[in-house]
């Protein structure tokens, strides 16, 4: 038996602008359809054609086309960590931007992986392994636990501790 004519066949569904069938799960792996994408040039394409649109909606723009995805946890992979000539701390993401890091943003996830806002505080990001080493190499632990977050002779104060939260 065919699909009535014009129509997917049958199993299969219509993408739309609305409903792409692409998302990001809660470990930054992307899918589509439940399937994972696995070429690393169209996964270095989707991470940098991520945008936040003004309603707070994730996007994927590439040239004139875009649609809508799904984006579980995080939009954002922190892949390097920074001191700026300024002392000031920078992360570079996974669409190949760099910002400042606002430390009161951080936070202890409960699988142990520091987290942070960016994009204006609009989006979340996640840091890599070797991106969460290079923020532990400027940490200290100061009286009560207390942590700090040290850039060439600059020390903020966090609001995250090192104790793991309960899974």
């Amino acid at each position: 038996m065919q699909p009535p004519s014009g129509q997917p066949p049958f199993g299969k569904r219509w993408h739309t602008r609305e409903d792409s069938g692409i998302r990001l799960d809660k470990n930054l792996r992307w899918w589509h359809d439940d399937e994972p994408i696995e070429h690393p040039k169209i996964i270095e394409l989707f991470n940098t054609s991520l945008v936040l649109d003004d309603d707070g909606r994730y996007q994927l723009r590439v040239g004139q086309d875009w649609c809508f995805i799904q984006v579980e946890d995080a939009a954002y992979e922190v892949r390097t960590v920074d001191v700026t000539a300024d002392e000031r701390v920078s992360v570079r993401l996974s669409d190949r931007t760099a910002e400042a890091l606002e430390p009161a943003t951080l936070a202890m996830e409960p699988d142990g992986v520091f987290s942070c806002r960016v994009k204006r505080g609009r989006a979340k990001a996640r840091f890599s392994r070797d991106a969460q080493y290079q923020l532990g190499e400027l940490l200290e632990e100061g009286e009560g636990g207390r942590l700090f977050l040290r850039a060439g002779e600059r020390r903020v104060a966090l609001l995250v501790s090192l104790e793991q939260p309960s899974v």
